[in-house]
């Protein structure tokens, strides 16, 4: 696991402007933990700091949440690459073939594997956004000789894989799970233009692109909730009324329309990390100055904030500890001591442990049922 700090916010901005790199769709299961907030310049104290040494095991908190060990192992031989949790059980990824010659997407559950793409791996084929509701499936694609992205379309029960557009613009995607969102019957996502930020969307059963513009640098967030870059200001587009995230001095947050998370710096690096609302109420402490967010959403469900603790010896096996701050009763929870990468969608959360050789493992906590 390789743990990013956060750049200054000069260099976030620019980051954020343009299409990250995407999904690499290797052999290899790298994967790493995303550090999310913006490092700050330290505010005002937190309150309601968690008892560090009184925590529970994700087992003894949440002793009726839905929990499952996933085997990547494919019948023929590969390994399945998660991208989405789809439930405990079922997963859409990827794996390679056999020889190595392409890479297929398809949906992974106990019955089996269901293909629904294959894509030469010379090609360099990426999976950038995925996203599920219900048995709608939609996901990008992206290769060397066809890098205009593509938004692709299935169900989850059967039936083939359906193209729902290449009228994408320039799509842009930030690793967080409103990169791609299906709602209203529409699959929406955000590309640049220039000096606005376009809202895309399509039908699920295909047509023409609708494009909504809004002058600056978005994010889309829960929807109808945009984020600016420097992560100051949310958009409401069905009331087109911003929320001006509250602040004190030079400080930046990383927000979702119910959270922002604070990470707190000192001329001597990172003091903590702090949770709020947008307005800047209900402000408390919920970390320490080692530790990191694993996931770059803010507060997953509106309630649970995924932190990463590095280990004396993560600098040796690339693990560190999961831990789950629960905004609804101020507590944080051990998931596990020793974690590859973390990541996070629709409500559920997955992890990998063994490292890259044959042992890796996934595991998956449906924070839906705690």
């Amino acid at each position: 696991m390789t743990l990013i700090d956060e750049s200054p916010a000069g260099a976030r901005t620019e980051a954020r402007r343009r299409r990250r790199p995407g999904i690499a769709v290797l052999v290899s299961l790298v994967v790493a933990l995303v550090a999310g907030g913006a490092l700050l310049v330290v505010g005002p104290a937190g309150r309601d700091e968690p008892a560090t040494n009184e925590r529970l095991t994700a087992e003894a908190a949440w002793p009726k949440a839905v929990r499952a060990d996933f085997d990547p192992a494919m019948p023929d031989g590969p390994l399945f690459a998660p991208l989405l949790f789809l439930d405990t059980a079922s997963a859409i990824g990827t794996a390679p073939t056999p020889d190595a010659g392409s890479v297929r997407l398809g949906i992974r559950d106990a019955s089996g594997f269901r293909q629904l793409r294959s894509l030469p791996l010379d090609g360099n084929p990426q999976f950038e956004a995925v996203a599920a509701a219900g048995d709608d499936i939609v996901w990008t694609e992206s290769t060397d000789g066809q890098p205009q992205v593509r938004i692709w379309h299935a169900s989850r029960r059967d039936g083939p894989a359906k193209l729902l557009t290449a009228d994408t613009g320039n799509a842009i995607f930030f690793g967080n799970q409103f990169d791609l969102s299906i709602g209203d019957g529409l699959v929406r996502w955000a590309a640049a233009n220039g000096k606005s930020t376009e809202v895309r969307s399509v039908p699920l059963g295909g047509g023409t692109v609708a494009v909504h513009s809004e002058p600056g640098n978005w994010s889309l967030s829960a929807w109808p909730w945009l984020v600016d870059e420097n992560e100051r200001r949310l958009r409401n587009l069905a009331t087109n009324r911003d929320t001006e995230v509250v602040t004190s001095g030079p400080e930046a947050a990383t927000c979702s329309p119910a959270w922002c998370r604070v990470t707190v710096m000192t001329s001597d690096g990172v003091a903590r990390i702090d949770l709020m609302h947008p307005d800047g109420s209900a402000r408390r402490r919920i970390a320490g100055g080692d530790a990191q967010a694993a996931v770059d959403d803010v507060a997953v469900l509106d309630r649970f904030e995924l932190l990463a603790q590095p280990g004396p010896d993560s600098d040796l096996t690339g693990t560190t500890a999961l831990l789950v701050y629960d905004a609804a009763t101020s507590r944080t929870v051990d998931v596990t001591a020793a974690a590859d990468g973390a990541f996070t969608g629709g409500g559920l959360l997955w992890w990998s442990t063994g490292g890259l050789e044959d042992d890796v493992a996934w595991h998956v906590l449906d924070l839906r049922t705690v």
